[in-house]
Parts: C-alpha cells; structure tokens; sequence
C-alpha cells in the first residue's frame, strides 16, 4: 500500500469528508479504506490526524430494524437497572458505582425524608 495523501487542517479537497461528516449526510464509509488524511500541527506532540474517505464511494447508513430497535431498547434498560435492588434508577448508573445512588449512599438521606424535601424549601 502506498502512502496516503496528506492535506492541512481545514483544506481537504471537495469530495473527501471525515466518518463524522459522512454520517451527518447519512452516509458510512461503506467497505472503502482510508482515501487521505488531514494534520493538524501541535507545538509540542505529533499532528492531530482525521481520516477521510471519498463520499462518491459512500453508501446511505443502513435503516433500524425492529429488531435492532428492540436490543438497543433492552441495552438501554439494563444500563438503567440497578443490581442490588432491581430497580429502574431512571438514569444510567454510573459504572464508578456499579448501583444506584440510593443502595450506594443507604445513609445520605435523613429519616423521613422524601425526592422533593428539602430544608430550603418552606413548609
């Protein structure tokens, strides 16, 4: 394989986009391999490099299927389930925690204390 073309920061050829910009046109590189880079000089580290890839050569981003749709759902629910209780926390659980808030701080709450109490709030 050949060296790749090399173009500055901010002056790719027309034709050539970035995997970012490929998928903000509803595009993926599609198979193809790289086609160029970009470098951006840094003072004192390497160049910052992005990839380019022809958009001639892009096929459209493939559509969800049902399928699809319903693994991604039940990924998503089992980032939001905590392992001690199996509870929906209604949020993703932080990996650092491995659990929802409320079963790692059992203590952090006064007693008798609700979501929505809060001492600055007037009774």
């Amino acid at each position: 394989m050949g060296a790749l073309p090399v173009c500055r920061w901010r002056l790719a050829p027309d034709g050539y986009a970035t995997y970012r910009q490929l998928r903000a046109l509803g595009l993926r590189p599609g198979g193809q391999s790289v086609a160029a880079e970009l470098q951006r000089p840094r003072r004192r580290r390497g160049p910052l490099v992005a990839y380019l890839y022809r958009i001639d050569r892009a096929k459209p981003v493939r559509a969800m299927t049902p399928g699809r749709w319903a693994a991604l759902a039940k990924a998503n629910q089992a980032h939001r389930t905590c392992p001690a209780c199996r509870r929906d926390a209604g949020y993703v659980i932080p990996a650092s925690l491995g659990m929802c808030s409320t079963c790692a701080f059992p203590n952090n709450s006064p007693e008798g204390a609700s979501w929505n109490s809060s001492p600055h709030t007037a009774r």
